[in-house]
């Protein structure tokens, strides 16, 4: 199954930033940012704009999760 929300934030933990800082670089607010770690959902626009801001891209953020 892919839960890119543990991947975003396995990702936003290893560069050290907490939700608001990713949000902030992102342009996302901090609330979005739990509800997708919660893997509760959100668009692709979103995605990309939080892939950008971690230095991915899309496609890892969407492979699938092994655990």
């Amino acid at each position: 199954m892919v839960r890119y929300g543990n991947q975003i934030k396995k990702l936003r933990k290893e560069k050290g930033w907490t939700q608001d800082e990713l949000g902030k670089r992102a342009g996302v607010n901090q609330r979005t940012i739990s509800q997708i770690e919660l893997n509760k959902g959100t668009s692709l626009a979103t995605l990309t704009l939080l892939a950008e801001a971690l230095g991915t891209n899309l496609a890892d953020l969407l492979k699938e999760d092994k655990e």
